[in-house]
């Protein structure tokens, strides 16, 4: 049976032989909802690199959970680093979009109120809207037992997105009408590629033209035009498979 995945606040103590304590939500959930006892194997991490696989040697009250650690594994930062911007879809597709990227192995993924975006976020509904994709990539990165979970920032402008694109070894933009397919795009081996994948009504000629001026030219994916939730998904795996991330 595959142990159960909990995100420790930290982990920097962490080694072979010592034991670290799980507490708050994460520990109350361990310890009184999935009822962990003394022995059973467990697995920490904190989201920044750094995991743990141990065994349960304590546990007290409902939310506190000691492991005795077996195994340390600290990975280094991924490269290259590669940051999808993501449109706002409609419905709950965006926590579709973070979720299946998250699993697929993005590094950063960034909110973006593209022109064409039918939904908006704006004050209290925006803040929870994006505490929902930040909350989603923490789940999704403990049920892919991920080491390191992909940053979500702030939502961005398109003259912050174009910012972005302009900092980065790679920029390209998902497009339908792209002249050169992504499959074959030139690649840096290190550094930082970001995408930017546009909403159901299409990336729109001024920010097609911004984003120009930026450095990020304009690629196809394949054939078929695949849904703003999915694409970046679909892109993100064609990357890591080229530049040696999958290997």
């Amino acid at each position: 049976m595959t142990a159960p995945v909990f995100v420790a606040d930290s982990l920097a103590g962490a080694a072979e032989g010592a034991r670290v304590w799980l507490e708050g939500p994460e520990g109350r959930h361990a310890v009184s909802v999935r009822r962990l006892r003394v022995g059973e194997p467990v697995v920490l991490t904190d989201g920044h690199g750094t995991g743990v696989q141990g065994t349960v040697a304590a546990v007290e009250g409902k939310d506190r959970l000691q492991v005795a650690v077996d195994e340390v594994r600290r990975e280094t930062a991924p490269d290259p680093r590669i940051t999808v911007v993501q449109a706002l879809p409609k419905g709950d597709r965006g926590e579709l979009a973070v979720e299946t990227m998250t699993e697929t192995g993005v590094d950063a993924v960034v909110p973006w109120s593209a022109a064409r975006c039918i939904t908006q976020w704006k004050g209290e509904r925006g803040l929870k809207a994006l505490g929902k994709w930040r909350s989603t990539a923490r789940e999704a990165g403990k049920q892919s037992r991920r080491l390191t979970f992909p940053e979500v920032m702030d939502a961005m402008t398109t003259k912050q997105v174009a910012r972005l694109l302009a900092d980065a070894d790679f920029a390209a933009v998902l497009h339908e009408e792209g002249g050169e397919p992504l499959a074959t795009a030139p690649l840096p081996a290190s550094g930082r590629i970001v995408l930017v994948v546009g909403p159901e009504g299409g990336v729109s000629p001024e920010e097609l033209a911004a984003f120009a001026e930026a450095g990020a030219r304009p690629y196809r994916l394949g054939p078929s035009v695949l849904r703003t939730s999915t694409a970046g998904t679909a892109a993100a795996a064609l990357l890591l498979g080229r530049t040696g991330r999958w290997s």
